[in-house]
């Protein structure tokens, strides 16, 4: 194996670890986590609207799961590319959200995929630069996400 395709191996990985650490962040509503994998610019829409700067984006993603119970979001299917100093990734996304209660009854599951972008930092590191959330379809109520289900 030559030193570029090592290289990119290792990128990928980097990548891959980096959406893993993402998810789990929001899992254990872990901002300071979220913060250092997303860039200080980065943009997204989770199919409400697409906001700008690293703190809406965690102030976006907190505004459904500091209301809600236990989530859970699983990856899978990852591809990742990258080409220098930018990266695409794409994964299936499939979260679980139980109320505030944790009440197996009251739930939401949304099935998608994110389309993500990337940017490789000064410091070598890969920041989150564009986070799109492509929403196929949903099992369950939005009222887990309610401030009034506590």
């Amino acid at each position: 194996m030559d030193s570029d395709s090592l290289t990119r191996l290792l990128d990928e990985r980097t990548i891959e670890r980096a959406l893993i650490l993402f998810a789990r962040a929001m899992d254990e509503r872990d901002w300071d986590t979220m913060g250092r994998i997303l860039a200080d610019d980065a943009e997204g829409d989770f199919g409400t609207g697409r906001v700008t700067g690293r703190s809406a984006l965690i102030g976006l993603v907190r505004g459904y799961l500091d209301n809600c119970g236990v989530t859970q979001h699983l990856l899978g299917n990852i591809v990742i590319d990258v080409s220098g100093d930018r990266a695409t990734s794409r994964a299936y996304i499939r979260d679980v959200h139980l109320d505030s209660t944790n009440d197996p009854a009251t739930r939401m599951y949304t099935l998608g995929d994110y389309r993500d972008t990337w940017r490789r930092a000064a410091d070598g590191s890969w920041q989150l630069v564009e986070r799109v959330k492509i929403n196929r379809g949903f099992v369950g109520t939005l009222d887990v996400f309610a401030p009034t289900s506590r």
